[in-house]
């Protein structure tokens, strides 16, 4: 997700936003979501709090590219699953309502949690492209988020550091496999098989 910051309403906001009833932080519901303008902006809810995005940078965009094409290629070639991209939106019951991965993908078996217009349930695997200024978003609320929800494994990717942190949950905590730089490996262990390199993933500039 690119540059992400938590919503405060003020005078300088689009005039949709100062004309309607917005509930404070904590407050916002997924029928608030729906309401929210259509003005290229990236909405999610976590816990309630509403947290707004500008359209990421290339950079961002190249890392998400060869992740959902390395999960695409994988999953039809092995048919076991399916993976999305960011925009999409992604309902974690009592954990967030809506929250967009970049990248995420669900294994055959829990298919049923892909509706028409969203998906409603905790993906198997998560993939988040940090931006400069978004990482504590990343690490921090989206982190106990996903664990909360079930999310199976996590990966963080930092373009720019061009490394990939793998993380797995284990008793309803993240347990982090390894930080990976170029040069590395790095192997799923909930889509056994599956596996990219650092530097695909992370190209230089």
């Amino acid at each position: 997700m690119a540059v992400t910051t938590a919503f405060r309403p003020s005078l300088q906001e689009p005039a949709s936003f100062t004309e309607q009833n917005w509930p404070p932080q904590g407050k916002w519901t997924y029928d608030d979501y729906c309401r929210l303008p259509d003005d290229g902006m990236t909405y999610e809810i976590i816990e309630g709090e509403l947290h707004m995005a500008p359209a990421p940078i290339p950079m961002h965009q190249d890392s998400s590219a060869e992740m959902i094409t390395a999960f695409r290629n994988f999953s039809k070639q092995h048919n076991v699953g399916k993976a999305f991209v960011a925009p999409i939106d992604v309902i974690l019951p009592g954990v967030a309502e809506p929250v967009q991965p970049d990248v995420l993908l669900i294994v055959k078996e829990r298919l049923h949690i892909v509706k028409p217009t969203r998906i409603e349930g905790a993906p198997d695997i998560i993939v988040e492209v940090l931006s400069p200024s978004n990482w504590n978003i990343d690490r921090g609320k989206k982190f106990r988020a996903y664990a909360k929800a079930g999310v199976r494994e996590y990966w963080i990717v930092d373009p720019q550091a061009r490394t990939i942190e793998l993380f797995v949950l284990r008793e309803h905590a993240y347990h982090l496999i390894d930080n990976y730089g170029v040069g590395a490996t790095v192997r799923s262990e909930v889509l056994p098989g599956f596996e990219v390199k650092v530097e695909e993933v992370c190209p230089s500039v």
